[in-house]
């Protein structure tokens, strides 16, 4: 058997595979930080090897970084005082209560500013009518068959026929304060809410209210704007313009407004020519004007087609009943209390005095037949 030098035989080298090593980890690095401001001293870079800095200055304990967004939970808060809103739902709840009551107080806020507007306009007008007529009313414009009327002075009226109205609408006006007695307003209430029959009757300042501001509604809410607003004019207007008003703008027919029209009308006479029993035929129309035309020739006819001209008539007879009476004991005292000085013949000629006859009244006259 051979044998072999063995440092003759080739010999293997191998490499070993080197050994994978895993990074250790490093302690931390005393550097300086971004977070926080620089220390003391100007040494954001630390000192240089050898040189004697200044003394360490006390670190801050260590606070971990935030992500944007976010940031460290603050101090700890304290429970919440009775009576302040807390957070999260109730707060929200509260929140919009609160809103609620500040939208209604500013809703309640706009009404009353409203109202308060509407309130002086209205004074406003009712005061103007201590100089001003109105060219209509709201009586006239709810009329659907349309009205003829023309304003006099009162001067220029008849005295038996401002004698006749005083007596049979309201024979306190010369001699009350204010619009009507509340006493019998509240019996009138009182009466008109049970269904019962009107005892008295609304004083001329209610008419004149009614007559100007109102519509022939016979509600109790109209009732009450009516007594308001006759409450406001008497305190402005004084008792002669209140007759002037109510002679020129009551009602006297179908169309018919004003003692002007209506004399000429019904009398073929100016205002200021009536005779006793012409004023008291006037005047008892009023409560009923609508159910009533002129006769021919002159006078009133109360067969209309309506047959309600009964209730016309009626009214009138009660007046020819009633009045002339009280013109026999009275006169025309009423009417020189309450601010009408002189008769109408005394007047000197003006050119609103209706001395002749409104051109629609003619009119009406000729489309009727009854001239």
């Amino acid at each position: 058997m051979a044998s072999f030098d063995p440092d003759a035989q080739p010999t293997r080298r191998f490499r070993r595979r080197p050994v994978e090593t895993r990074p250790q980890p490093q302690p931390p690095s005393r550097g300086p930080r971004f977070d926080r401001p620089p220390p003391a001293g100007n040494d954001w870079y630390g000192a240089p090897p050898g040189a004697a800095g200044p003394p360490p200055a006390q670190e801050r304990p260590y606070q971990p970084w935030s992500p944007p967004g976010q940031f460290p939970p603050g101090p700890p808060q304290g429970p919440v005082p009775p009576g302040r809103p807390s957070r999260g739902r109730r707060g929200r709840f509260r929140r919009r209560d609160r809103a609620g009551r500040r939208s209604r107080r500013g809703l309640f806020g706009r009404v009353v500013r409203v109202l308060a507007v509407l309130a002086v306009v209205q004074a406003l007008l009712v005061l103007s009518l201590r100089w001003v007529d109105p060219p209509t009313t709201a009586f006239m414009a709810a009329n659907p068959a349309g009205s003829i009327q023309q304003s006099v002075p009162v001067e220029h009226v008849s005295r038996n026929f401002l004698a006749a109205v005083i007596a049979h609408e309201d024979a306190a006006l010369p001699y009350r304060d204010g619009a009507f007695e509340w006493a019998g307003l509240w019996g009138r209430a009182w009466t008109h809410l049970t269904g019962g029959e009107d005892p008295s009757g609304s004083t001329i300042p209610q008419q004149v209210a009614k007559n100007v501001f109102l519509t022939p509604d016979m509600s109790a809410w109209r009732k009450a704007v009516e007594a308001g607003i006759s409450v406001e004019m008497a305190a402005f207007i004084d008792d002669r313009r209140m007759l002037e008003l109510y002679a020129n703008y009551a009602q006297f027919g179908p169309t018919i407004y004003g003692v002007c029209a209506a004399g000429w009308y019904y009398f073929d006479s100016p205002p200021g020519e009536l005779s006793e029993a012409e004023a008291v035929q006037l005047v008892g129309l009023l409560p009923s004007p609508g159910h009533v035309q002129r006769a021919p020739g002159g006078g009133m006819n109360f067969e209309v087609d309506d047959g309600m001209g009964w209730l016309s008539r009626s009214h009138v007879i009660n007046a020819q009943n009633r009045v002339p009476a009280h013109l026999d004991r009275l006169g025309f005292q009423p009417v020189e209390d309450a601010g009408v000085e002189g008769l109408a013949s005394e007047q000197p000629p003006s050119d609103d005095d209706c001395t002749t006859p409104p051109e629609e009244v003619t009119e009406l006259i000729a489309a009727e037949g009854t001239a």
